[in-house]
Formats: structure tokens, C-alpha cells, sequence
């Protein structure tokens, strides 16, 4: 018998990767071990010491790596993380904003002025609701070491927290006037009545902003070292029909209604009703039902002036993982070729 190559990949736990954890769903050729791990440690720890041979990845950072010359990690099709982003606006319950709009000339915090999420935001106040960043003083919270600098205009006004500051802190205090995260500003999450979300019917707006632009906004996707690629090709396709029949037994179990396998009372009735406005596979993989989004991300940050030019969208992935082929139902997993 051959032995299996033993691979290890970072990635958090999901639904749609538990099954590549827990064993019911094996690479083929491949002994692969599973490292749990938030994102943001998962990316600083492939970035900074390569520890992994595979890992989830920030979509926007891993694209602007590649855009300044970086070849050493490349991309499968495999989208970890999405999220609508409306829902990541607050603002302080008696600051008078109740619209976008009314966020012009005010101050904006954000934990980092070059993550995913907050390039599809800004994004969404510009081509959305007309404001611009350059509208915006910006307030940010961190620039880590890993990132590549930043190079913007002069009229991006950007202020690092001083030693002690905290953006919530400074929401509430009325520092700053708004705030765009990922997370929920603990105050916020306990009940406080200082902040509230500038969307509160946030999920009829990302609904609707789903209808209108056809962009589920991608945030982190997987990458491998581009030298184990170069010598084993075939791990990148035996990787992506993985996290493929991975998704597949995810969306079963959101199916199940003989008895509830997700702790949520109506799950099945949530998952159909996603399903109606995103289509039956609600979280694709590959690059065809993916490229406008990926596009999209690509322009918004040249926009943004976080990248020097566009990249290619082939580029950044295998180009093993690009193409399509026919169906089959494999055992317990269906599988779709769909690169």
C-alpha cells in the first residue's frame, strides 16, 4: 500500500470543514491533519513562519501579496469565509447619523484599515450610499508587522490609536463617531444603549444588496506553499474535491429535518430561505460562480489604493482547480467539478 502524503492544514472550525476533521471525508492521497485556529492567528502564523502547508488565508491580503510580486503561497478556489457586511456599521445612539450619508466628515474607526472586511465596507459607502473614504477621517486600531505598508493618498487621513485607546472606548466616549467591524463591540453586545447599528434591519439590506449586485462578499479563502505545488500538482484538485464533499455533508446536516443536528430552532426553515435568494448552493467554491465577486474585490482594492494595479484573476489560483468537469456522485458525498 502507498502511503498517504502527510499534509497539515490551519484553518477555524466550520461546519463546511468538520467533516475533513472529524475523518468522514479523506483527500484522496493525502494524510491530512487539521490544525483548529481563529483566522487571525492562521494568517499570522502562515505569513510570518510558513508553519503550515496549507491554511485559511485573508482574501484581501493574500491579493495584495501576489500584486506586490509575492509568489510563495498560491490560492484554491475554496472560500472559508463570506459575509454581508452590513451588519458591521455602529455608531453612537446620539450622534444624528441615520443614514450613510450622514457619515460624511465624520471620524470612522476600524481595527485595520487593509482587511477584507473592511475594503468590501468602504466599498459599500462608496458605490452604495456615495461616500467616499476620502470623506471619512479614519481611526485605526492596528498595523501589524506582516502586512505589506500602505502607500494612499494624502487625502486618506489615518490616525493610529494611541497606547490605551480602544475603538469602542472611543465610540462610546464620543471620539469617534462610527465604527466598522467584523466583531461586535463588546459594550454593544452587553446591552449598551450608546450604540446602535447604523442598518438595524440589517439582514432586508444585505438581502437586497444580494438581489441588486449578484456579491456575496468573500473574506478568506485557502492557500498552499506554492513550492509544495509546483512538486505535487494534484494535492491542489485533491484539496478542492475535499473541502467540496466537505460543504456537501454541511448542507445535508442544515437539511435534516427528522431531528435537529444545528442548535437552532428553525434551521431547516433559515436554510430554504437562503437558498431562495442565493440559489441551492448558497456558499460556492470555484472560480466560475465566484469570478464577478473576486473581480469586484480586485477593483475595490485598486480603488482603495491597496493594490498598484489589478491582478489577473487566474493568477491567483492553481490552475488545476480552474476548469470544470462532469459530475458524479462518489458514496456518501456528492461532488460537483465546479472550478
Amino acid at each position: 500500500m502507498v502511503e498517504a502524503l502527510k499534509l497539515v492544514l490551519a484553518c477555524w472550525d466550520y461546519d463546511r470543514t468538520r467533516p475533513l476533521m472529524d475523518g468522514r471525508v479523506r483527500p484522496e492521497g493525502v494524510g491530512l491533519t487539521v490544525i483548529t485556529l481563529p483566522p487571525e492567528e492562521c494568517f499570522w502564523r502562515m505569513l510570518r513562519f510558513r508553519e503550515f502547508d496549507a491554511s485559511e488565508l485573508s482574501f484581501a491580503q493574500y491579493i495584495r501579496f501576489r500584486a506586490s510580486g509575492d509568489r510563495s503561497l498560491i490560492a484554491i478556489p475554496v472560500f472559508l469565509s463570506r459575509m454581508f457586511r452590513h451588519s458591521g456599521f455602529y455608531v453612537r445612539a446620539d450622534s444624528g447619523i441615520e443614514y450613510p450619508k450622514d457619515l460624511i466628515g465624520r471620524r470612522m474607526g476600524v481595527p485595520e484599515y487593509q482587511m477584507t472586511a473592511a475594503v468590501w465596507m468602504r466599498a459599500l459607502l462608496q458605490h452604495e450610499y456615495g461616500v467616499s473614504p476620502e470623506e471619512l477621517t479614519w481611526y485605526v486600531a492596528r498595523r501589524e508587522e506582516l502586512k505589506l505598508p500602505l502607500d494612499l493618498p494624502p487625502q486618506i487621513r489615518l490616525h493610529p490609536l494611541l497606547p490605551g485607546q480602544s475603538l469602542t472606548g472611543m465610540l462610546e466616549a464620543g471620539e469617534i463617531d462610527a465604527l466598522m467591524t467584523a466583531r461586535a463591540p463588546e459594550s454593544f453586545r452587553r446591552g449598551s444603549s450608546r450604540i446602535r447599528r447604523l442598518f438595524p434591519d440589517f439582514r432586508q439590506a444585505e438581502a437586497a444588496y444580494y438581489t441588486r449586485t449578484g456579491l456575496f462578499p468573500i473574506m478568506h479563502l485557502v492557500v498552499l506553499k506554492a513550492a509544495l505545488h509546483q512538486a505535487q500538482p494534484w494535492i491542489a484538485r485533491s484539496l478542492y474535491k475535499a473541502f467540496c464533499q466537505a460543504k456537501a455533508l454541511c448542507y445535508r446536516d442544515l437539511a435534516e429535518q427528522a431531528v435537529a443536528k444545528v442548535t437552532l430552532p428553525w434551521v431547516v426553515a433559515e436554510f430554504e430561505a437562503a437558498q431562495q435568494i442565493l440559489g441551492e448552493d448558497l456558499w460556492p467554491y470555484g472560480l466560475a460562480r465566484n469570478r464577478a465577486c473576486i473581480e469586484a474585490l480586485i477593483s475595490y482594492l485598486e480603488e482603495q489604493h491597496l493594490i498598484p494595479q489589478k491582478v489577473a484573476v487566474e493568477e491567483l489560483f492553481a490552475d488545476n482547480t480552474l476548469e470544470e468537469f462532469e459530475t458524479y456522485m462518489g458514496g456518501d458525498h456528492a461532488y460537483r467539478g465546479e472550478a
